[in-house]
């Protein structure tokens, strides 16, 4: 009996396994790799290129899951609910991700402001220069709202808005950007919180409509149904994927013991406070409000946290996310399809926490001394940044200017950090998916008196359930209505 208890575990969770296991080899084979040019050489971008190859379908596959993921399930999970329900999990899931977002950025700022890391510390020398645009806080928060409702939802599956700041012709020389002459252009990038909104709109009017559009609602329920059997076969990849995209980057970087040297203990701060608010202050949060047991359901989350940390992207790990979910935590599909495409796009704890330490330590760097109205204006701008991060192209240098901006510090500081930045985007990342699952798992919770109010999720979305009799009455019945 043990023996199939065993084995049947084994089965359960081979592909987490076997994922955890992609990531430590490729970090294992990453670090081994890059003593095989002569000393003082380094892989060619050509030969990393041929090696990230593999991963680079992989994730290329996660992307092109992206947009019918959401709009499918936003419109099947919304238009299956009732109009005060809708609101009612909508409110309680924005309310969760403000709350702990602000959380992350007090974090954040605890420790920075205690440890001091940037007090002493060197700046890299040749530090790789990231691509920083002119703009001002206010711009970017005012894209993102721009962005929330786009003008040709064809042209938000390709391209989102951008303000474009540029001198007056009078005085090029001018610094001051509130001066500068406004403008607008559409950049490459999915516009995904607009796709979020016109795809919950699209939900409600089904909802409101109820049995006069049952069809329309029902081909998006299938579809949605079917996008997940395609996940479900993608998601066999990620062992092969994640091992060759964290081999790659490994050994396209500068040298990590230099690097590590300079960064240490700002790395240190940024990626303990991430740590401690995934797995700690928010597992804490999650028993306080369901009494379940977080380290069991962290456990069921593996796949999609070591997807996270190979892919660094909660959008590309939205449907490994969704699966480990709805599979293996049993959250009811109607709350997960609706929150998590949400939470991918607004809930960034692990990003407010890093704008908040970064800021404050290029300040501690560059000898500024910051007042308490400082650090509060940081905090605000750092929960503020972290939300609009999923609709502005180059997020991470983007909102870490609108930080800096807050303080008086120039946009080019970003160069001083960014060595460390790829390493710390997945750490990231794989909180942020953490506090997306934490939130839609405490919503089902305290909306599940109201859920049992409508049927069962297999009768909503089309999801074939663990009972194959129930599966074929369940069948049979839908046959006999078409």
């Amino acid at each position: 009996m043990r023996r199939e208890q065993i084995q049947a575990f084994v089965k359960e969770n081979l592909l987490t396994f076997l994922t955890i296991g992609g990531v430590i080899v490729g970090i294992v084979l990453g670090i081994g790799l890059r003593e095989v040019p002569a000393e003082g050489e380094k892989w060619s971008p050509r030969d990393v290129s041929y090696i990230n190859f593999i991963g680079d379908i992989f994730l290329r596959m996660l992307k092109a899951l992206i947009l019918p993921l959401i709009v499918t399930s936003l419109i099947a999970a919304v238009g299956s609910l009732d109009l005060s329900l809708s609101g009612k999990i909508g409110g309680r899931a924005v309310l969760y991700y403000v709350i702990t977002t602000v959380m992350a950025v007090i974090l954040g700022i605890i420790l920075v402001v205690t440890i001091q890391p940037g007090k002493g510390a060197e700046e890299t020398s040749g530090s790789e220069k990231g691509e920083v645009r002119n703009v001002t806080t206010a711009d970017t928060l005012l894209d993102l709202v721009r962005n929330m409702f786009p003008p040709n939802l064809v042209q938000a599956c390709l391209q989102q808005y951008q303000t474009v700041l540029t001198p007056p012709k009078s005085n090029p020389a001018e610094s001051d950007l509130l001066l500068w002459s406004v403008g607008g252009k559409f950049v490459d990038g999915m516009n995904i919180i607009g796709l979020v909104v016109a795809s919950i709109v699209f939900g409600i009017a089904l909802g409101a409509l109820k049995d006069d559009v049952q069809l329309v609602l029902k081909f998006f329920q299938q579809l949605s149904h079917t996008i997940m059997k395609v996940t479900g076969w993608v998601i066999w990849l990620s062992p092969i994927g994640v091992l060759f995209l964290i081999t790659a980057k490994l050994l396209e970087m500068d040298d990590l013991g230099e690097i590590f040297g300079k960064l240490g203990l700002y790395f240190a701060v940024v990626a303990g406070g991430i740590v401690f608010h995934g797995f700690v202050i928010l597992p804490t949060i999650f028993f306080l409000f369901t009494r379940k047991n977080p380290v069991k359901f962290v456990a069921n989350m593996g796949q999609a946290i070591a997807t996270a940390f190979g892919t660094s992207s909660s959008s590309a790990t939205l449907p490994v996310t969704m699966q480990c979910l709805e599979d293996k935590n049993h959250i009811d599909p109607r709350v997960s399809r609706f929150v998590l495409p949400i939470g991918a796009t607004i809930n960034m704890d692990g990003t407010a926490l890093y704008e908040a330490v970064a800021a404050i330590f290029i300040a501690q760097l560059r000898g500024l001394s910051l007042t308490f109205g400082n650090i509060v204006a940081i905090s605000i701008t750092a929960t503020a940044a972290s939300i609009g991060a999923a609709g502005i192209p180059q997020a991470g240098l983007v909102t870490l200017v609108m930080v800096l901006d807050t303080v008086g510090l120039p946009a080019e500081d970003v160069s001083l950090i960014i060595a460390v930045d790829w390493l710390l985007d997945r750490f990231r990342t794989v909180v942020n998916v953490l506090g997306d699952s934490f939130g839609a798992a405490i919503v089902a919770h305290y909306s599940q008196k109201e859920l049992a109010t409508i049927p069962s999720s297999s009768e909503i979305n089309g999801k074939p359930q663990r009972n194959s009799m129930a599966h074929s009455a369940e069948t049979v019945l839908f046959e006999e209505r078409l």
